[in-house]
Protein backbone atom coordinates (compact mmCIF):
# COMPACT_ATOMS: atom_id res chain seq x y z
CA UNK A 1 0.00 0.00 0.00
CA UNK A 2 1.26 3.23 -0.84
CA UNK A 3 1.56 5.73 1.95
CA UNK A 4 1.85 9.46 1.75
CA UNK A 5 5.07 10.65 3.71
CA UNK A 6 4.42 13.92 6.19
CA UNK A 7 5.62 17.07 4.33
CA UNK A 8 7.58 20.24 5.89
CA UNK A 9 3.64 21.82 7.01
CA UNK A 10 3.12 18.81 8.83
CA UNK A 11 6.30 18.30 10.41
CA UNK A 12 5.94 22.35 11.26
CA UNK A 13 2.98 22.00 12.92
CA UNK A 14 4.65 18.66 14.72
CA UNK A 15 6.95 20.59 16.39
CA UNK A 16 5.20 23.67 17.04
CA UNK A 17 2.73 21.29 19.20
CA UNK A 18 5.70 19.19 20.86
CA UNK A 19 6.86 22.77 21.67
CA UNK A 20 3.71 23.15 23.40
CA UNK A 21 3.38 20.57 25.14
CA UNK A 22 6.64 20.39 26.30
CA UNK A 23 6.84 24.40 27.34
CA UNK A 24 5.24 24.18 30.70
CA UNK A 25 7.59 21.22 32.05
CA UNK A 26 10.68 23.24 30.38
CA UNK A 27 9.75 26.12 32.65
CA UNK A 28 8.48 24.22 35.92
CA UNK A 29 12.11 22.70 35.74
CA UNK A 30 13.77 25.31 34.98
CA UNK A 31 12.12 27.90 37.35
CA UNK A 32 12.72 25.16 40.51
CA UNK A 33 16.32 25.97 39.86
CA UNK A 34 16.50 29.51 40.07
CA UNK A 35 16.67 31.50 42.92
CA UNK A 36 13.00 31.85 44.50
CA UNK A 37 13.06 35.78 44.87
CA UNK A 38 13.54 35.19 40.55
CA UNK A 39 10.75 33.16 39.93
CA UNK A 40 8.63 36.31 41.00
CA UNK A 41 10.37 39.42 39.78
CA UNK A 42 11.51 37.32 36.45
CA UNK A 43 9.38 34.15 35.80
CA UNK A 44 9.70 34.06 31.95
CA UNK A 45 13.87 33.86 31.66
CA UNK A 46 16.08 31.60 32.82
CA UNK A 47 18.18 32.32 35.76
CA UNK A 48 21.25 31.43 37.46
CA UNK A 49 21.07 27.83 38.42
CA UNK A 50 20.95 27.00 41.87
CA UNK A 51 19.75 23.64 44.39
CA UNK A 52 18.72 26.18 47.11
CA UNK A 53 15.03 25.46 46.03
CA UNK A 54 15.08 21.41 46.15
CA UNK A 55 17.63 21.20 49.18
CA UNK A 56 15.14 23.46 51.46
CA UNK A 57 12.08 21.05 50.14
CA UNK A 58 13.60 18.10 51.45
CA UNK A 59 14.19 19.66 54.86
CA UNK A 60 10.77 20.97 54.66
CA UNK A 61 8.34 18.51 52.74
CA UNK A 62 8.22 14.74 53.86
CA UNK A 63 8.42 13.85 50.28
CA UNK A 64 9.93 10.79 50.71
CA UNK A 65 7.91 9.33 52.73
CA UNK A 66 5.15 10.43 50.06
CA UNK A 67 7.16 8.60 47.59
CA UNK A 68 7.38 5.64 49.45
CA UNK A 69 3.76 5.25 50.29
CA UNK A 70 2.57 5.92 46.67
CA UNK A 71 5.23 3.21 45.26
CA UNK A 72 4.20 0.87 47.52
CA UNK A 73 0.28 1.58 46.76
CA UNK A 74 1.47 1.47 43.16
CA UNK A 75 3.40 -1.92 43.05
CA UNK A 76 0.18 -3.36 45.23
CA UNK A 77 -2.99 -2.21 43.36
CA UNK A 78 -1.09 -2.09 40.29
CA UNK A 79 -0.22 -6.06 40.08
CA UNK A 80 -3.93 -6.59 41.63
CA UNK A 81 -5.25 -4.46 38.67
CA UNK A 82 -3.00 -6.37 36.08
CA UNK A 83 -3.66 -10.15 37.30
CA UNK A 84 -7.14 -9.80 38.26
CA UNK A 85 -8.77 -7.72 35.79
CA UNK A 86 -7.58 -9.47 31.77
CA UNK A 87 -8.66 -12.58 34.13
CA UNK A 88 -12.02 -11.20 34.62
CA UNK A 89 -11.74 -9.29 30.93
CA UNK A 90 -11.14 -13.10 29.50
CA UNK A 91 -13.44 -14.45 31.32
CA UNK A 92 -16.49 -12.17 29.61
CA UNK A 93 -15.24 -12.21 26.36
CA UNK A 94 -14.45 -16.27 25.52
CA UNK A 95 -16.52 -18.16 28.47
CA UNK A 96 -20.50 -18.52 28.52
CA UNK A 97 -22.34 -18.95 31.64
CA UNK A 98 -25.30 -17.73 32.88
CA UNK A 99 -26.30 -14.10 33.85
CA UNK A 100 -23.35 -13.23 31.88
CA UNK A 101 -24.35 -10.30 29.70
CA UNK A 102 -26.21 -8.93 33.03
CA UNK A 103 -23.33 -8.83 34.81
CA UNK A 104 -21.11 -7.35 32.05
CA UNK A 105 -23.61 -4.68 32.10
CA UNK A 106 -23.70 -3.91 35.81
CA UNK A 107 -19.99 -4.05 35.39
CA UNK A 108 -20.26 -0.90 32.87
CA UNK A 109 -22.87 0.96 35.02
CA UNK A 110 -20.56 0.91 37.58
CA UNK A 111 -18.67 3.07 35.10
CA UNK A 112 -21.51 6.16 34.97
CA UNK A 113 -21.50 5.96 38.57
CA UNK A 114 -19.07 9.56 40.06
CA UNK A 115 -15.91 8.79 42.26
CA UNK A 116 -17.76 11.26 44.91
CA UNK A 117 -20.87 9.19 45.02
CA UNK A 118 -18.39 6.11 46.27
CA UNK A 119 -16.61 8.19 48.80
CA UNK A 120 -18.91 8.23 51.76
CA UNK A 121 -19.82 4.80 51.27
CA UNK A 122 -16.53 2.93 50.72
CA UNK A 123 -15.37 5.35 54.10
CA UNK A 124 -17.40 3.52 56.02
CA UNK A 125 -17.12 0.22 54.84
CA UNK A 126 -13.26 0.94 55.98
CA UNK A 127 -14.43 2.44 59.58
CA UNK A 128 -16.54 -0.90 59.75
CA UNK A 129 -13.71 -3.44 58.95
CA UNK A 130 -11.03 -0.56 60.91
CA UNK A 131 -8.98 0.41 57.55
CA UNK A 132 -8.91 3.75 58.30
CA UNK A 133 -5.24 5.37 57.97
CA UNK A 134 -4.21 2.07 56.93
CA UNK A 135 -2.38 0.87 53.74
CA UNK A 136 -5.60 -1.52 53.17
CA UNK A 137 -7.72 1.15 52.95
CA UNK A 138 -5.54 3.08 49.89
CA UNK A 139 -5.24 -0.51 48.03
CA UNK A 140 -8.13 -2.51 48.16
CA UNK A 141 -10.62 -0.37 46.69
CA UNK A 142 -10.59 0.45 43.01
CA UNK A 143 -7.74 -2.38 42.71
CA UNK A 144 -10.10 -4.13 40.39
CA UNK A 145 -12.01 -1.45 38.29
CA UNK A 146 -14.71 -2.04 35.58
CA UNK A 147 -12.89 0.26 33.40
CA UNK A 148 -9.87 -2.22 32.98
CA UNK A 149 -12.17 -5.19 32.95
CA UNK A 150 -13.97 -3.67 29.97
CA UNK A 151 -10.65 -2.50 28.59
CA UNK A 152 -9.45 -6.20 28.71
CA UNK A 153 -12.42 -7.92 27.54
CA UNK A 154 -12.80 -5.52 24.60
CA UNK A 155 -8.66 -6.58 23.81
CA UNK A 156 -9.04 -10.13 24.24
CA UNK A 157 -12.72 -10.57 22.27
CA UNK A 158 -10.84 -9.72 18.84
CA UNK A 159 -8.75 -13.20 19.53
CA UNK A 160 -9.81 -16.27 17.32
CA UNK A 161 -11.67 -18.83 19.12
CA UNK A 162 -9.94 -21.78 16.76
CA UNK A 163 -6.33 -20.19 18.58
CA UNK A 164 -7.79 -20.73 21.98
CA UNK A 165 -9.11 -23.85 20.82
CA UNK A 166 -5.68 -25.09 20.00
CA UNK A 167 -3.82 -24.48 22.87
CA UNK A 168 -6.70 -26.94 24.46
CA UNK A 169 -5.93 -29.60 22.01
CA UNK A 170 -2.50 -29.22 22.82
CA UNK A 171 -3.56 -30.10 26.10
CA UNK A 172 -2.98 -26.43 27.69
CA UNK A 173 -5.27 -26.07 31.28
CA UNK A 174 -7.13 -23.16 31.19
CA UNK A 175 -5.15 -21.19 32.85
CA UNK A 176 -2.41 -22.68 30.88
CA UNK A 177 -4.49 -21.22 27.30
CA UNK A 178 -4.42 -18.01 29.15
CA UNK A 179 -0.78 -17.77 30.01
CA UNK A 180 0.60 -19.10 26.99
CA UNK A 181 -1.75 -18.21 24.33
CA UNK A 182 -3.81 -14.86 25.05
CA UNK A 183 -1.40 -12.68 27.41
CA UNK A 184 1.17 -12.76 23.96
CA UNK A 185 -1.48 -11.94 21.82
CA UNK A 186 -2.76 -9.12 23.84
CA UNK A 187 0.37 -7.60 25.06
CA UNK A 188 0.11 -4.46 23.63
CA UNK A 189 -3.57 -3.79 25.32
CA UNK A 190 -1.54 -4.64 28.66
CA UNK A 191 1.00 -2.28 27.77
CA UNK A 192 -1.69 0.25 27.24
CA UNK A 193 -3.47 -0.73 30.61
CA UNK A 194 -0.56 -0.83 32.72
CA UNK A 195 0.27 3.47 31.51
CA UNK A 196 -3.37 3.73 32.33
CA UNK A 197 -3.35 2.28 35.40
CA UNK A 198 0.20 4.00 36.75
CA UNK A 199 -1.19 7.16 36.20
CA UNK A 200 -4.52 6.90 37.69
CA UNK A 201 -2.80 5.57 40.94
CA UNK A 202 -0.21 7.62 40.97
CA UNK A 203 -1.99 10.72 40.46
CA UNK A 204 -5.24 9.75 42.77
CA UNK A 205 -6.06 12.61 45.54
CA UNK A 206 -9.63 12.49 46.94
CA UNK A 207 -9.68 8.64 47.97
CA UNK A 208 -5.94 8.99 49.92
CA UNK A 209 -6.78 12.48 51.71
CA UNK A 210 -10.17 10.66 52.70
CA UNK A 211 -9.02 7.54 54.06
CA UNK A 212 -5.64 8.54 55.50
CA UNK A 213 -5.38 11.40 57.70
CA UNK A 214 -1.79 10.30 59.33
CA UNK A 215 1.20 11.77 58.27
CA UNK A 216 3.67 8.13 58.00
CA UNK A 217 0.60 6.88 55.37
CA UNK A 218 0.06 9.93 52.86
CA UNK A 219 0.62 9.79 49.39
CA UNK A 220 2.57 11.70 47.04
CA UNK A 221 0.10 14.33 46.17
CA UNK A 222 -1.73 14.44 49.46
CA UNK A 223 2.15 15.60 50.58
CA UNK A 224 2.39 17.77 47.96
CA UNK A 225 -1.13 19.21 48.42
CA UNK A 226 0.18 19.92 51.90
CA UNK A 227 3.09 21.72 50.94
CA UNK A 228 2.33 25.39 51.09
CA UNK A 229 1.08 24.96 54.72
CA UNK A 230 4.32 22.78 55.53
CA UNK A 231 6.66 25.11 54.15
CA UNK A 232 4.88 28.34 55.94
CA UNK A 233 4.79 26.34 58.95
CA UNK A 234 7.98 25.03 58.54
CA UNK A 235 9.97 28.26 58.39
CA UNK A 236 8.82 31.84 60.13
CA UNK A 237 8.58 34.25 57.39
CA UNK A 238 8.81 31.99 54.48
CA UNK A 239 7.26 34.87 51.67
CA UNK A 240 5.40 33.67 48.71
CA UNK A 241 8.70 33.47 46.63
CA UNK A 242 9.84 30.84 48.90
CA UNK A 243 6.60 28.70 48.91
CA UNK A 244 6.45 28.91 45.10
CA UNK A 245 10.47 28.00 44.24
CA UNK A 246 9.45 24.64 46.87
CA UNK A 247 6.51 23.96 45.03
CA UNK A 248 7.81 23.90 41.56
CA UNK A 249 10.55 21.69 42.74
CA UNK A 250 8.11 19.65 44.41
CA UNK A 251 6.35 19.14 41.07
CA UNK A 252 9.24 18.81 39.01
CA UNK A 253 10.28 15.74 41.20
CA UNK A 254 7.07 14.36 40.99
CA UNK A 255 6.77 14.39 37.40
CA UNK A 256 9.71 12.25 36.17
CA UNK A 257 8.56 8.75 37.42
CA UNK A 258 5.72 9.57 35.02
CA UNK A 259 7.55 10.36 32.26
CA UNK A 260 10.23 8.27 32.70
CA UNK A 261 7.30 5.50 32.11
CA UNK A 262 5.29 7.08 29.52
CA UNK A 263 8.45 7.31 27.16
CA UNK A 264 9.30 3.73 28.16
CA UNK A 265 6.17 2.44 27.25
CA UNK A 266 4.68 4.94 24.57
CA UNK A 267 5.34 2.76 21.37
CA UNK A 268 3.31 -0.22 23.18
CA UNK A 269 0.78 2.13 24.58
CA UNK A 270 0.00 4.03 21.39
CA UNK A 271 -0.05 0.36 19.53
CA UNK A 272 -2.70 -0.70 22.69
CA UNK A 273 -4.65 1.84 22.25
CA UNK A 274 -4.77 2.12 18.39
CA UNK A 275 -5.44 -1.56 18.90
CA UNK A 276 -8.15 -1.21 21.14
CA UNK A 277 -10.30 1.13 19.00
CA UNK A 278 -11.01 -0.91 16.32
CA UNK A 279 -12.27 -4.03 18.47
CA UNK A 280 -15.71 -4.88 18.21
Amino acid sequence: MNQTRPGPVQYALLALLAAAFLYPIWWAVSSSLKPAAEIITDPLSPGPVTLDNYRAMFADVPIGTGFANTALVLAVKGAMTMFFCPLAGYAFAKYAFPGKNLLFGIVLLTLMLPTLVLIIPLLLEMSALGWVNTYQALILPGSIDAFSIFWMRQTIAAIPDELIDAGRVDGASEFGVFARVVLPVIRPGLAALAVLTTMNIYNDFVWPVVAVNDTSHQTLQVVLSTLAQNVTGNRIGADFATVWGELLAAGSIAMLPLLVIFVLLQRHFINGILAGSVKG
